[in-house]
């Protein structure tokens, strides 16, 4: 059968005093430890949590400012094209305006000219015809008389226009 003596006792008594001992001594600052590491590394995983949020955020903030800036470079850009259209638009009307000033000008100057010629010709013509009346009425005709003359044909033929 089992024999139970005192030693078995004392060496029991010995483990629980040695486990008290140990418990007191050793366990609770091991657990403190352990359950500081532990909550140590909660906080870590905590703030890694909300570092990584925020690092979401910040991403989707940055990618919404790109995509607002691209749409905002499209505008600018067509906002651009839209001026340049509009000013070169502006440059051909106003080349066409000066097209057509130029063009005017010049026939007001072609008519004017053309009119000079005319009386120049008139004046001339009634000249000639005076001096050939004159030839044919064989006798000199005096600077007043073709003068005279001159007037008179040339209201005659103003008179025509």
């Amino acid at each position: 059968m089992l024999d139970f003596s005192v030693s078995f006792f004392f060496s029991l008594l010995n483990i629980a005093i040695l486990f008290i001992v140990l418990r007191a001594i050793l366990f609770k600052p091991v657990s403190k430890f352990i359950s500081n590491r532990a909550a140590k590394i909660q906080n870590e995983i905590e703030n890694a949590a909300r570092d990584n949020e925020a690092a979401k955020t910040l991403r989707l903030s940055y990618e919404d400012k790109m995509n607002n800036a691209n749409v905002e470079a499209m505008k600018i850009t067509q906002a651009a094209r839209d001026a340049a259209e509009k000013q070169s638009l502006l440059i051909i009307q106003e080349g066409k305006t000066q097209a057509e000033a130029l063009i005017a000008a010049a026939r007001k100057q072609i008519l004017a000219e053309r009119r000079a010629a005319f009386f120049a010709f008139k004046a001339e013509a009634a000249t000639l015809v005076v001096a050939a009346a004159g030839r044919l009425l064989h006798r000199e005709i005096s600077d007043k008389d073709v003068r005279s003359q001159a007037e008179l044909v040339l209201r005659e033929l103003g008179g025509g226009d």
